[in-house]
């Protein structure tokens, strides 16, 4: 009897747990479907297999953060890459990917380093205001952007940059504060 009782168990709990199961790749199935008609064109090939066969391959798709501390000492999150994850609308992706950037802070001046492989030197375009640097590069293989917001005034016109192994740095000089005011003498 309680044979027959475990047994009757085991069916019905495998039969459940099986039915969830394709309810779960039935999702899945809806949910990649979704997101190949929102992916990019330029981010989605096609190529032969030796066999003769064809497969779409879609991507790159980056996406990540990095965590510094502050000046203030509170954690500074910076997220990069060419998608984000968005609890609303789901998945977004984008066709420029955004570089994992780091701001420095030093004494006299800022240093940005930026991560930028595949690219040749050539196709890096930087633009520098007092508050801010923008990294464009614009190739039919990849395409970054990234303005970043500077923590202190700087000179444009003084700025050097070095791009060596995928690796952008960009240094600028801090400008020095002007004085808001005069003092003011009394009568």
């Amino acid at each position: 009897m309680e044979d027959d009782i475990d047994e009757w168990f085991r069916r019905r709990y495998f039969r459940y747990f099986e039915e969830l199961m394709n309810e779960i790749d039935e999702l899945f199935k809806e949910s990649f479907k979704d997101f190949e008609n929102e992916v990019p064109k330029e981010l989605v090939r096609e190529r032969n297999l030796p066999d003769g066969s064809k497969v779409r391959e879609f991507g790159p798709f980056v996406y990540g953060y990095s965590v510094t501390i502050g000046p203030d000492g509170e954690p500074v999150i910076r997220e990069f890459g060419n998608f984000k994850p968005e609890r609303r609308k789901g998945i977004e992706v984008k066709k420029l990917r955004e570089p994992l950037v780091d701001v420095i802070d030093e004494e006299d001046r800022i240093r940005v380093v930026a991560e930028v492989p595949g690219v040749e030197k050539s196709d890096i375009n930087l633009y520098a205001t007092e508050t801010t640097l923008t990294i464009k590069v614009d190739t039919p293989q990849r395409k970054y952007y990234k303005e970043v917001e500077l923590p202190a005034k700087v000179d444009p016109k003084q700025a050097k940059s070095t791009y060596k192994n995928g690796v952008l740095e960009v240094d600028l000089k801090k400008t020095k504060e002007e004085s808001k005011g005069s003092p003011i003498k009394i009568e």
